[in-house]
């Protein structure tokens, strides 16, 4: 799971996901993500790995932690490549949260 930002096109539209799926090792991308005002599908135009805003390592022991990544904010899945139209989404099957 990866950190990316996207970048539609068409209606100039930002975004930035911390529900990037690469395969392992790389940055090549599995799903796309939909924009949320054409409905047309992106891939990220960069990823990097979650990272601690305070110490920036992937994996840290910082007793507060400030993250790359919002927890509370939902996520999208009708615009989820990944989980979209499935029963259950990204953030409850498997997320950063259960890595750290």
């Amino acid at each position: 799971q990866k950190y990316g930002y996207f970048h539609c096109k068409d209606c100039k539209t930002r975004w930035e996901s911390a529900y990037v799926w690469c395969i392992s090792g790389t940055n090549k991308v599995y799903f796309k993500q939909l924009c949320r005002k054409c409905q047309k599908g992106f891939n990220p135009y960069r990823v990097e790995a979650i990272q601690c805003q305070i110490c920036s390592k992937t994996r840290c022991s910082c007793p507060q932690k400030k993250r790359h990544i919002d927890l509370k904010r939902p996520h999208r899945q009708e615009l989820c490549g990944r989980c979209k139209g499935k029963r259950l989404s990204c953030d409850n099957t498997y997320s950063f949260k259960y890595i750290v």
